[in-house]
């Protein structure tokens, strides 16, 4: 049964036929006396909850009743109904305890992809053992998941893995922590692939590649003729991941003009495509991740507080590799098997004594850092067993000073590609953004550099 709570009698009957026709049983009072006797009596699957019940228009009196309902039945999700206007009153109502919350007037799509996102939170959080009981291991979550691209066994890395498995099969936002280099991309995958969506698109998006002039084509897409280099249609990335996934990589690197055109996105499900005014649907899950501390970026102004509340229904952290030290011989291994077929070196591998040494090192940055100093000392060293001088080579050689300007880097700390996105990216700044100045400079054709940058992922006015 779910509860509605609203003293506008229009809104109680469109809620209730809607939750009817999409199969809910629903019970609709209009006051929050009424409401906390149905919760006494018999406590609902779910709640909606208006924030307004009196001519005082502060939202005081929704928030005293969520408090009161979760005293009640603290294990039920509240989700808030507010207007735009009173989006800050909503956030400071999930810090009290609310699931989510939805603004008038509300998607019906988005609002029952809501709901059956925080009874699925909801029901899987019921059936989830006591902490102290968890001892699925890593082959018995192999077993249930498809976690095949993550290497390790460490505990904390298993919890991590039980939370995704957990969650995955929702449609709750999850929000990725993690130092640079541990991992995040994989776990977003690792999302996708095990939930309901995963034979639908999974697009990834590094939103600090992305300038806020072209964010809303990038994000949104854009018709031929919508602005003066608008040459032909674009499809945008929220268009290509419709029905799966899309992963927002590095959000707390958005700048705050940005943050509000995806907040409505992420609120209404729906969008417009530039030069477009038709409104389009979206039905999409929402996976970001960041490297930055984002409360303390809430907390000083440089992101929003709805917007984080917004994507953090669910946060992931990832630990960094120095809190798994046991997982690094094994990634070391998982690296020299790869690197075997890559290169065609049968004979390939690292000793004991190397993996212990390995075990011991800080590696800063962490999964992608070792994964380079593998692959370093493989290709620098040319031997088919690589010890720990193999090793030490390449990790002083990575401490080095860096190059000084117009100094080629030295060899084996990186690849061709690697310098020549960096190039691509250095041209592109130096010509702010003229593609046909920097595919003159570089000695490509047009479509070249256009190959060259989808291949990097460089959006087209990249500045970096």
């Amino acid at each position: 049964m779910i509860l509605i709570v609203d003293d506008d009698i229009a809104v109680r009957t469109s809620l209730g036929l809607l939750l009817k026709q999409a199969g809910y049983a629903a019970k609709a009072v209009a006051s929050p006396e009424e409401a906390l006797r149905f919760v006494r009596e018999a406590a609902p699957q779910l709640v909606l909850m208006d924030m307004n019940y009196s001519l005082d228009t502060s939202g005081q009196d929704g928030l005293r009743l969520l408090g009161q309902v979760k005293e009640l039945a603290p294990k039920v999700p509240v989700i808030l109904i507010t207007g735009w206007g009173s989006i800050s009153l909503a956030v400071e109502g999930m810090k009290a305890g609310a699931a989510e919350f939805v603004t008038k007037p509300w998607n019906n799509e988005a609002l029952l992809q809501t709901i059956r996102t925080s009874l699925s939170l909801a029901e899987a959080s019921s059936q989830a053992p006591p902490a102290d009981e968890v001892s699925l291991g890593r082959r018995q979550l192999d077993k249930q998941f498809n976690f095949k691209n993550i290497v390790g066994q460490d505990a904390q890395l298993l919890h991590v893995l039980r939370n995704v498995g957990q969650v995955a099969a929702t449609d709750a936002s999850v929000l990725i922590e993690g130092e640079s280099g541990t991992g995040k991309e994989l776990i977003a995958e690792a999302i996708h692939q095990n939930s309901h969506r995963r034979n639908k698109p999974f697009v990834k998006v590094n939103l600090g590649g992305i300038s806020a002039s072209l964010f809303e084509s990038e994000m949104f897409g854009h018709r031929r003729g919508a602005f003066t280099d608008a040459k032909a249609d674009r499809q945008g990335r929220f268009e290509m991941a419709n029905g799966g996934t899309i992963f927002l990589d590095e959000i707390g690197e958005l700048d705050l003009g940005s943050q509000v055109k995806l907040l409505r996105v992420l609120q209404d499900r729906t969008y417009e495509v530039l030069g477009d005014s038709r409104s389009r649907s979206l039905d999409i899950r929402v996976i970001c991740a960041t490297n930055r501390d984002l409360a303390q970026e809430v907390r000083e102004g440089r992101f929003r507080e709805d917007l984080f509340y917004r994507i953090n229904l669910i946060t992931v952290r990832l630990p960094g590799l120095r809190e798994r030290p046991d997982d690094v011989p094994l990634l070391a291994q998982h690296f020299v098997n790869n690197l075997r077929t890559t290169y065609n070196r049968p004979a390939l591998k690292v000793n004991t004594r190397a993996l212990h040494w390995l075990r011991e090192q800080a590696l800063p940055g962490n999964i992608r850092e070792l994964k380079n100093l593998v692959e370093r000392a493989v290709l620098v060293s040319g031997k088919d067993e690589l010890g720990p001088e193999d090793f030490q080579a390449q990790a002083q050689r990575s401490t080095a000073k860096a190059p000084e300007p117009g100094e080629l880097p030295a060899v084996g700390l990186m690849t061709l590609d690697e310098m020549e996105a960096q190039m691509i990216r250095k041209t592109v700044d130096f010509y702010s953004g003229n593609l046909s100045r920097v595919a003159k400079a570089l000695g490509l054709s047009r479509g070249a550099l256009y190959r060259r940058l989808e291949k990097f992922n460089i959006p087209y006015d990249a500045a970096q």
